[in-house]
């Protein structure tokens, strides 16, 4: 099992920044590939980012690309979104997770373990 608990979630004015975390706890979380995704109120979950392993690989929804980055260190058993020039669009519960590798790192599906979620609201 790994518990995975999200913090740095907030209210930004459109244009800012916040940067989320995400601890584990409980089995390494080295073995496995992390992702965040979102939650619009009244839409459905959306892939936001996804990183590899050790760290070397990221991938980026097109709608983050050039604006959020992802990362992690394994040693700390933490992963971060930095999140620059949020829009009010990019409202939404934010939500950390793990999955093992091979998997289709866009699909919700292919996670296993998931945190309780941090809400990130951009006002205009």
């Amino acid at each position: 099992q790994v518990q995975l608990v999200e913090s740095g979630g907030g209210l930004v004015q459109a244009g800012g920044s916040l940067r989320l975390s995400c601890a584990a706890s409980g089995r390494t979380f080295s073995p496995y590939g992390m992702g965040w995704f979102r939650q619009a109120l009244g839409k459905e979950r959306e892939f936001v980012a996804s990183v590899s392993l050790r760290g070397g690989s990221t991938y980026y929804a097109d709608s983050v690309k050039g604006r959020f980055t992802i990362s992690r260190d394994n040693a700390k058993n933490t992963v971060w979104l930095q999140m620059n020039n949020l829009k009010p669009e990019d409202t939404a519960v934010y939500y950390c997770a793990a999955r093992r590798p091979g998997l289709d790192y866009t699909a919700a599906a292919a996670y296993t373990y998931w945190g309780q979620g941090t809400q990130v609201t951009v006002s205009s």
